[in-house]
């Protein structure tokens, strides 16, 4: 049997399914670029946030804001004035945002006499020989400071602290206040004015 002659229809081979072609070992797909344009752009924000404050920095001149308490003048009295009205001379100690310390304290004391005419004395008068004998030093609180002072040698309180510590190097020396009822002991000059008012 011949079955070189026979004739036939050549067959279809059915179809195969489509591969899609694997991407080159070399190249990168799109979602690493994705990636890297994020990256990048956090680095230029951070490298821009970090110019523009030395930029800042620059042009404020460098120097952060001083602390109050540089202003303090250690050879100096300061006067520090609270919101009720008193006035506390003497040296700061401690200065923060909450409180102060003040030592070697003074204040101002004013009198009244006669009748028929107010006449008013102004003292100066060293803290200690109080009714309750306080310690010469004070924690003051900030909230209460209005503001506060350094003071000149010239001026009468620094010259009146000035005397009264030449004349008392040991101190001031309290009378018995329970006998007598008046602070004598601890005043230390009279102010020089006195004001006077009629009714």
């Amino acid at each position: 049997m011949d079955f070189s002659n026979r004739s036939t229809q050549p067959q279809t081979a059915a179809p195969s399914a489509h591969v899609a072609p694997s991407a080159p070992s070399g190249k990168k797909s799109k979602s690493d670029g994705s990636v890297w344009k994020r990256v990048g752009a956090v680095v230029t924000v951070v490298l821009f946030a970090v110019i523009l404050i030395a930029m800042t920095l620059v042009v404020a001149g460098g120097n952060p804001p001083k602390s109050e308490s540089t202003y303090v003048d250690t050879g100096k009295l300061q006067a520090v004035f609270l919101s009720t009205g008193q006035v506390y001379f003497g040296n700061i100690k401690k200065l923060n945002p909450s409180y102060l310390v003040l030592s070697n304290i003074y204040y101002l004391q004013t009198s009244s006499s006669s009748s028929t005419s107010s006449s008013t004395n102004v003292s100066l008068v060293k803290l200690g020989c109080e009714l309750h004998e306080p310690y010469d030093q004070m924690v003051i609180n900030r909230t209460q400071v209005t503001f506060w002072e350094n003071l000149q040698d010239n001026g009468q309180v620094a010259k009146a602290v000035a005397s009264f510590e030449k004349t008392n190097p040991n101190g001031q020396k309290c009378a018995d206040q329970s006998t007598s009822g008046s602070t004598t002991g601890n005043t230390v000059q009279n102010a020089g004015s006195s004001t006077t008012t009629k009714p």
